[in-house]
């Protein structure tokens, strides 16, 4: 009788203690369950349009005086990619070493790849580009898992990730949809050496290089802004449901709001549990998806889940200001993430995807700030939404939600 007594206590003590405890502070203390390192003393600065993106990073570029290191999904064979590539150039003549990776079907999936007459160009001017995972016959075995993640370090002191690849249309826009957003961010800080150690392990599985030591991970002086920021890396091997387990984590901690942008919502079991765990627990969930998408069939699908939502409580919108290509999800005005995670399975359970977890007030209040500008060009997605639907599109969005497990 004694020992069930303490027991009892002690879950009554346990579930006292967690109702006390925010959820930033449980959000850190999972992920440091699950091994995930967690810095202190980093400086994050977002980066809310292209122009911004691309001005910053070009900056950077120029100061190099070690090496540039870059992974992306893609770089298009456009004006923007060009200008990138002829600073690189004159950085690699200058003795900066230069490595470039980038995803061969997200080469051949854009509509202005790199040709071999341009990778081998490229290569020439000094900067080794290799080519991910090169598609070969049968071809269907190259379809996944893909390297979707956006990543450069720059000297080991700064590091760019988030949702831009290089591309024009991330300044210009795209006449059938309008703007491109898109969220990335410029790192200082211990951070760094997180997101260059992904770099390094996707380099060596490319080229069997190995790339080590002090020159390419340097000490970091804690900075002044001293932002908390966790680096969530999805490996398929190493770590499946890393991403996975981030989203449905920070849903099944919130407390009190949660405020989501992202472009192909169509997620896994797990994660529209936890949507609907927080509605019902009362969480103020707020949904922002774009009224128009890049591929087909996508926005339909998104559509279908959201009005399911909304249906249940949360407050969807539909962007009319273009298309919303950012990736984030803020928590209780306390954190944070912003990545190259969809919330697709793609994304989820195929590709290699890298997010940041940033516990801090100030960048999750930008980032609040964003969101509630963008529903200036929003609308909401009223009770009775799917009503007014085609019976094409409604199919096409019950259709999509059919086929969640391999969008």
């Amino acid at each position: 009788m004694k020992k069930l007594l303490l027991i009892f206590t002690l879950q009554l003590f346990s579930g006292i203690l967690l109702a006390q405890t925010t959820s930033d502070t449980i959000m850190a203390y999972h992920l440091r369950q699950r091994g995930v390192n967690i810095t202190d003393g980093n400086s994050v600065k977002l980066l809310k349009t292209g122009h911004d993106k691309f001005v910053d990073m070009f900056e950077a570029v120029k100061n190099a005086k070690s090496f540039i290191h870059l992974e992306y999904f893609n770089f298009r064979n456009d004006s923007i990619a060009g200008l990138l590539f002829h600073l690189l150039a004159q950085k690699a003549a200058e003795g900066v070493e230069v490595r470039a990776l980038y995803d061969a079907f997200g080469n051949s999936s854009n509509n202005k790849p790199i040709n071999k007459q341009m990778h081998d160009s490229i290569r020439s001017l000094g900067i080794n580009l290799v080519k991910f995972d090169p598609i070969r016959f049968p071809w269907v075995n190259h379809i996944i898992p893909r390297d979707h993640r956006k990543i450069v370090v720059i000297d080991g002191q700064i590091a760019y990730t988030g949702g831009m690849n290089v591309a024009d249309y991330y300044i210009e826009g795209i006449p059938e949809i309008g703007d491109w957003h898109d969220m990335h961010m410029h790192i200082e800080g211990p951070a760094v050496n997180d997101l260059h150690e992904i770099f390094c392990r996707m380099w060596y599985k490319a080229t069997k290089e190995y790339i080590s030591g002090a020159k390419y991970f340097p000490p970091h002086i804690n900075s002044q802004d001293n932002q908390r920021l966790a680096i969530i890396d999805r490996h398929p091997l190493r770590s499946a449901d890393a991403i996975r387990d981030l989203f449905a984590e920070m849903l099944n901690t919130a407390q009190h709001k949660v405020l989501l942008i992202n472009p192909y919502f169509v997620p896994t079991h797990r994660v529209r549990k936890a949507l609907k765990d927080a509605i019902n627990r009362g969480v103020d969930v707020q949904i922002l998806l774009s009224a128009k998408s890049d591929i087909p069939l996508t926005p339909e699908a998104s559509h279908y889940v959201g009005n399911n939502l909304a249906k249940r409580g949360a407050k969807v919108y539909l962007f009319h200001g273009g298309f919303h290509h950012t990736k984030i999800m803020m928590v209780d005005d306390l954190y944070c993430t912003v990545g190259s995670s969809n919330m697709d399975a793609r994304s989820l359970r195929c590709d290699y995807e890298v997010n940041t977890v940033i516990f801090s007030k100030k960048t999750t209040a930008e980032l609040t700030t964003l969101f509630n500008e963008q529903l200036k060009s929003s609308t909401p997605m009223e009770k009775g939404y799917w009503s007014t639907r085609t019976t094409g599109k409604k199919f096409q969005g019950w259709f999509g939600n059919l086929l969640t497990p391999f969008l």
